[in-house]
């Protein structure tokens, strides 16, 4: 290659492994997914010879499967705005607090995503269940005097959910609120915006990259979360993940199960687009 072709090409070049990691990391297995959702079922195969939308027509008209995604995004939704309430001011403390304590904080926040997922959800399981330490010890102080239902049920399933993905939302408000300058909320105040004021018309819009950031990490992590659904959940709460796994490893039905899948990352995804454009309208318009 001459010296005049290198240079034409070398952007193309500097590109190159980007592109295909890009491809075979992410864009490879979802055309994967999409060619297979639209095999026909197999006889003692994964999949039949030919094409079909049966698959799709098949979720689309079933009520408990569009009941089931339903209930996956109203876990994801109820688990994304645990996390804000939760790890606000959590990010606060941690990005503005000058407490000695602050790296150990840090730690701590940190200390879940040392242990696999699999541990956190046993440990839920050993806490919710109706011998668990929670139970064990409302009944022993007499609050209640029957176990309370916090396993197998919609509710456990948020509040392990809700642990396991906190520092997902977490560190991206963290980061957001270190890049706000300390002089702005002085200035306000020195003009006599009260501390509500202050919150509304500067941190938060200012914090809203790492506000959205953490929400859709949450929201898209808590849709596809496997382990826990199916621990916590047991065979009485199922979400989509746990349906799709179902499907590709019980049942062999690879199509039906890669329609499922799909038809969970369309709907989370478009929830997803939505949720930014909103946002970004909502804070240009302040």
């Amino acid at each position: 290659m001459t010296e005049a072709g290198f240079r034409r090409h070398a952007p193309l070049l500097l590109i190159a492994p980007a592109a295909i990691l890009l491809f075979v990391f992410i864009l490879l297995p979802y055309l994967t997914i999409v060619v297979m959702s639209f095999r026909t079922p197999g006889q003692g195969a994964p999949y039949g010879e030919g094409y079909t939308l049966a698959n799709y027509i098949r979720f689309l008209s079933d009520t408990f499967y569009i009941g089931q995604t339903l209930n996956t995004l109203m876990i994801g939704f109820i688990c994304t705005i645990v996390c804000l309430v939760l790890g606000f001011p959590v990010a606060w403390q941690l990005a503005r607090g000058n407490s000695r304590f602050r790296g150990l904080a840090y730690g701590i926040v940190l200390s879940p995503l040392l242990v696999g997922i699999v541990i956190r959800s046993y440990g839920w399981t050993i806490l919710l269940g109706n011998n668990g330490v929670i139970n064990r010890t409302l009944m022993n102080l007499g609050i209640v005097d029957r176990p309370v239902g916090l396993m197998y049920n919609t509710l456990g399933i948020v509040i392990a959910l809700s642990h396991v993905f906190l520092p997902f939302m977490i560190l991206p408000i963290m980061n957001a609120i270190q890049g706000i300058d300390p002089s702005l909320e002085s200035a306000a105040r020195s003009l006599g915006a009260s501390k509500a004021t202050i919150f509304r018309r500067i941190i938060l819009p200012l914090a809203m990259p790492g506000i959205q950031a953490g929400c859709i990490l949450t929201f898209v992590l808590s849709l596809s979360a496997y382990v826990t659904p199916s621990l916590i959940g047991g065979s009485k709460v199922k979400t989509m993940a746990v349906s799709v796994v179902d499907a590709l490893v019980d049942t062999f039905q690879w199509p039906f199960g890669s329609a499922l899948a799909l038809g969970l990352a369309v709907t989370g995804g478009l929830i997803v687009v939505a949720f930014s454009l909103a946002t970004r309208m909502k804070w240009k318009a302040n």
